[in-house]
């Protein structure tokens, strides 16, 4: 189902944007260069819910846990959804009733 696709492809980037910014802060990636603050931003607002779930001694590991854990809860609900989805009957969906 092409709904569900949708869904699914979209959780993976939005996963991919989590984890990018988890990787560039994780190396050290200079936040003022604009390509590396957008996704950060983006990142951000992305796991907004997922904000201080978790806190460990490093501010580090304290985000990529945290951060690490909206992108799997994404992706996670997307493909619930998406299983879902494709267990419902589309509109081309004909009950065929049995020869008497």
């Amino acid at each position: 189902m092409v709904v569900a696709r949708l869904i699914r492809t979209v959780a993976w980037i939005v996963a991919a944007i989590i984890v990018a910014a988890i990787l560039l802060r994780l190396f050290g990636a200079n936040p003022q260069n604009t390509v590396v603050s957008d996704i950060h931003d983006a990142g951000a607002w992305l796991v907004t819910p997922f904000k201080n779930i978790f806190s460990l001694s490093s501010a580090k590991a304290t985000m990529a846990l945290n951060w690490g854990l909206a992108a799997i809860v994404y992706l996670a609900v997307a493909h619930i959804l998406a299983g879902l989805l494709t267990r419902v009957p589309g509109r081309g969906y004909r009950r065929v009733r049995p020869v008497v």
